[in-house]
């Protein structure tokens, strides 16, 4: 819906051009009875000014109209848009010199409370005494109540401020229904499909999750009574801003409010929340789902090998327990979980060929006549099992969109023609990074130093806000995802500090369940029942109904579709397919599905400093958490790590890194399929320690026996850039400070995982012979230089944009994949070679799309570079733990192996820069440095600055305190 356009225009211009200032200032200062002090008394803070975080772009993630118009014509942003992009970014050309002193330059000052003279604004939201929100010179929030309601009450009017338009955003994916709400471009509808087989549910089971947690005891009705008092405060900030017209521009550019009355802003409920908390546990939270990527590899290695061989080829790619993998525990500690059992039962491979996907998409509807009015509905429809057809929220507006306006509201509009939210956001998920937390017997002190924090992409505004909360029950500052910042997730309390990276164990199964016909006919793999404990059982299908209207800027028709889930107790359908002839519907089963919610007890507790008092409170504050993660705390005494996340007990013999045969002989151990609830395994089977003598973590393996979901977990992993500084760091007595052990973490940040563990193995084999050929040994030599510089993509100089051995990083970005495929693609054919590129991706370079995300930062993830690393040392004679038994490279001879790597490397070096880097929408084909760059990727109307690469944290602290309790 486009809503009164010359009235917008005409007001846009006029707060342009008669008073440009109050285009980019915050919204209007708090009249002088809000600016009250903020309640009395002094909350304990142990870091002592040793306490630093960052959170770029910055805290202000909302615009008004005139704003986005404004900045679409001048660049002008609304204060705190943008400040903490630039020290987040320079540090990359100034970490060799950082000192302890010198961390305030690039990280914000993570103390409790605001000095006087560091205060920007108070406010009492809604007029309330018990609770001020006091925002220092960074626009950051700090809620201070006296009562808790009132603290929940700020922590809600904060996000308002902060996060309304993206929070709305997120609570229509949760649903399925961004398209109804944002409109039909191709990037909604992406994302919108990406995510709905993740998240489909009804709203009485959106209910369900709140009523379930209020239930739970006294923590459950606290968080309950949290909720209620959030969303109180969230509503009052909707309803100030429609009285102040100073709402989110998005709302106008998208059609979803009137500009002169902001009608059309929906109150927030729970539900919504709950919504919002289901798009953060399909990002971050969840592991395991590609069993059947999986299957296709072990088929194919089978095919080519035959069973025997075929099965020692499949192990030595998948890399379950890889004896040579970094781990995060390394003192010889033992977690078994997940590992493939030697002669599995029940497993069900599909017959070659017979794999499709599940259509999500149903009934597209092309567009409406010219000048017609579309309507905007969504629903959720469940059929099946008896179940009654049951509709959400209805949304509808009407839209004028016959007319093209000035230029400059096209321009503003434009921003948000592909989207509002990046079309590939849930191509993968996403790793969190990194962790580096050093124990108080290796530091300068004697108090444990950490720098870590989750990498959770880089956007504008970001998915994360920062804020500090201080009431009864509740002392915490860091950051939390709006909307669900009635806690801080990942941060500090009065003496500790905690945060997590991405753990990938496995909680999600995958069942093969056999398709049947209710009148008894012959099932085919497009049949709707299924077979449930010895009956036929029909599926329920969740029908999420979506139109949409045209849109001014990008030429967008109104049309409209179904998406539809099938939903089987086992799960929702992902893939059908045949096995032994016999139709089959592949269904994932995630343990926390219908129970998101319960992990808010474990963030309750992080934020309470009666429940956190030391490692072993912490730890059992991590075990209510039902996502996977890896948790890391940091005290002035102790640290400490634990693994959480909602692990299921297998049945005997069944192997959970492949697809299951369905049936009650393979189900989870106390299932209740009802409910989709199961027993976390006991607690001493979660990877966990105190005072080990250093930690990292970049999403690698956790222990011994405990098995990740994916491929590739072996030798080379990005983690062993931090592992090898660390320990560079603490080697012959060292002592590490905060600012040493930020420097370890930034020169990993800048440094090409494959330059520096896998270029030395390949120069070996290259060496074997003497390089003749002037130019390939030009080549030779500019890559070897590269590499004895640290394997570095830095600037030559601040602002540059030109790396230093740029000729070198080219050349390896252009190598790598032909490499790849020379080297591993003749010995498996291409069948095996395909399967298993299907399951990990080559490569994760900077300017390589991982998933098909570029400029996103975060790299080295997911790539081959263990698998060339264990046969390039077999070429050379080497003993190699856990390698395949056939060796790829010039099968096996040396000689044979080297021409294969040099006849690559001749066409690399002969590629142009502009088809290594093809350009995009922010970069000109071949600029090497914006190939690289991070992008805050828009998720509404202001845009920010590319800035150089760095394989970093999005939020990250820098902590050592020097006092406990």
């Amino acid at each position: 819906m486009r809503k009164r356009w010359t009235g917008l225009v005409t007001a846009a211009c006029l707060v342009v051009t008669a008073a440009p200032s109050l285009a980019v200032a915050a919204p209007a200062a708090p009249a002088p009875h809000e600016r009250t002090a903020a309640a009395s008394g002094e909350v304990a803070d142990y870091c002592r000014g040793q306490c630093h975080d960052i959170l770029p772009p910055g805290e202000n993630g909302s615009a008004t109209a005139a704003q986005i118009i404004l900045n679409k014509i001048t660049g002008a942003k609304p204060k705190h848009t943008d400040d903490q992009l630039g020290p987040y970014a320079d540090l990359v050309d100034e970490y060799a010199g950082l000192t302890d002193g010198k961390l305030s330059t690039f990280f914000n000052d993570a103390s409790f409370g605001v000095p006087d003279d560091q205060v920007e604004s108070r406010k009492r939201p809604g007029g309330r005494d018990d609770v001020t929100i006091t925002r220092d010179k960074s626009g950051i929030p700090h809620i201070k109540g006296t009562t808790r309601f009132g603290t929940e009450y700020g922590a809600g009017y904060a996000a308002g401020q902060d996060r309304l338009w993206m929070m709305d955003v997120f609570r229509h994916i949760g649903r399925g229904e961004l398209t109804s709400f944002a409109g039909g471009a191709e990037g909604n509808r992406q994302l919108e499909q990406q995510f709905y087989l993740g998240g489909a549910y009804r709203e009485s089971e959106l209910a369900a999750q709140v009523d379930r947690v209020r239930n739970s005891g006294p923590r459950g009705e606290q968080a309950f009574q949290d909720v209620t008092a959030y969303l109180k405060g969230l509503n009052r900030y909707i309803s100030d801003a429609k009285k102040g017209l100073y709402f989110p521009g998005e709302y106008d550019l998208t059609g979803n409010a009137d500009i002169f009355t902001g009608d059309g802003i929906e109150p927030f409920e729970a539900t919504d929340l709950v919504a919002i908390g289901t798009v953060i546990s399909a990002l971050f939270g969840s592991g395991g789902g590609n069993q059947v990527a999986a299957a296709l590899v072990k088929q194919a290695a089978e095919h080519k090998y035959g069973k025997e061989e075929g099965e020692k080829v499949y192990r030595a790619f998948r890399m379950q327990n890889d004896p040579e993998a970094d781990l995060t525990l390394h003192d010889g500690q033992r977690f078994d979980y997940a590992a493939s059992p030697e002669n599995p039962r029940a497993v069900a491979m599909p017959d070659p060929g017979s794999v499709s996907r599940q259509q999500v998409v149903y009934d597209p509807t092309g567009s409406a006549a010219d000048g017609q009015q579309a309507k905007r509905t969504s629903g959720t429809d469940a059929v099946g099992t008896g179940a009654v057809a049951e509709s959400a929220r209805e949304r509808s507006a009407t839209s004028d969109a016959n007319v093209r306006h000035k230029p400059e509201l096209a321009q503003a509009e434009g921003a948000l023609s592909d989207g509002v939210l990046p079309k590939d956001l849930f191509a993968r998920k996403h790793g969190m990074s990194n962790a580096l937390v050093v124990s108080g017997k290796h530091t300068d002190t004697g108090n444990p130093v950490a720098v870590f924090g989750p990498q959770t992409g880089y956007f504008a505004p970001q998915l994360l806000m920062l804020q500090e909360i201080q009431g009864p029950g509740l002392s915490a500052r860091g950051a939390a995802f709006a909307g669900l910042n009635l806690y801080v997730q990942l941060g500090r309390g009065q003496d500790y500090a905690w945060s997590a990276t991405s753990a990938n164990q496995n909680m999600t199964d995958t069942y093969a369940v056999d398709l049947c016909n209710a009148d008894g006919s012959p099932a085919t793999k497009d049949s709707s029942g299924y077979m449930f404990h010895g009956t036929c059982t029909p599926m329920e299908k969740l029908v999420r109904k979506n139109a949409w209207s045209p849109t001014v800027a990008d030429g967008t028709k109104a049309g409209s579709y179904k998406l539809v889930a099938h939903r089987t107790a086992y799960g929702v359908v992902r893939y059908r397919a045949t096995v032994d002839g016999d139709p089959v519907a592949y269904t994932t089963l995630r343990s926390t599905y219908r129970h998101e919610v319960d992990t808010l007890i474990g963030f309750q507790m992080f934020n309470d400093p009666e429940a956190v008092t030391g490692p072993e409170s912490f730890q059992e504050a991590a075990s209510r958490i039902g996502y996977t993660f890896n948790w890391f705390y940091a005290d002035a005494r102790h640290t400490a790590y634990y693994n959480s996340g909602l692990n299921p007990t297998r049945s005997p013999g069944v192997d959970p890194n492949l697809p299951i045969r369905a049936g009650a002989s393979t189900e989870w151990r106390g299932w209740d399929p009802e409910t989709n609830t199961v027993p976390n395994t006991p607690d001493a089977e979660h990877p966990q320690d105190i005072d080990q003598d250093y930690y990292e973590s970049w999403n690698n393996k956790i222990a011994k026996g405990y098995t990740v979901a994916g491929f590739g977990d072996g030798p080379v992993y990005r983690s062993n850039l931090l592992d090898r500084r660390i320990t560079s760091l603490i080697s012959d007595g060292g002592k590490v400070s905060r600012a040493s052990l930020t420097r370890a973490m930034e020169d990993a940040a800048v440094t090409d995982l494959r330059g520096e563990a896998v270029l030395p193995e390949l120069l070996k084999v290259i060496d074997t012979e003497k390089v003749t050929d002037p130019e390939l040994k030009e080549t030779v030599d500019g890559l070897r230089g590269w590499l004895e510089d640290g394997a570095k993509r830095k600037e030559t100089g601040p602002g540059t944009r030109t790396y230093a051995h740029a000729d070198a990083i080219r050349t390896m970005d252009a190598w790598w994949p032909l490499l790849v495929e020379d080297e591993f693609r003749p010995g498996l054919g291409p069948d095996l070679y395909g399967a298993l590129t299907d399951a990990l991706q080559i490569d994760e370079a900077p300017s390589t799309p991982g998933g098909g995300v570029a400029h996103k930062g975060s790299s080295f993830q997911h790539g081959w570079w263990s698998y060339m690393h264990k046969d390039l040392r077999k070429v050379l004679g080497e003993q190699v733990p856990g390698a395949a038994p056939e060796t790829f490279c010039g099968a096996g001879d040396v000689a044979q192996c080297r021409h294969v790597l040099l006849s690559a490397l001749e066409k690399a070096a002969r590629t142009p820069a502009k088809s290594t880097y093809p350009g995009d929408d922010v970069c000109e084909a071949g600029d090497q440095w914006c190939a690289d760059s991070i992008q805050q990727r828009p998720l509404g109307g202001i845009t920010d600055d590319l800035t150089n690469w760095q394989n970093r944290p999005t939020y990250q602290q820098v902590v050592q305190f020097p006092a406990h309790r």
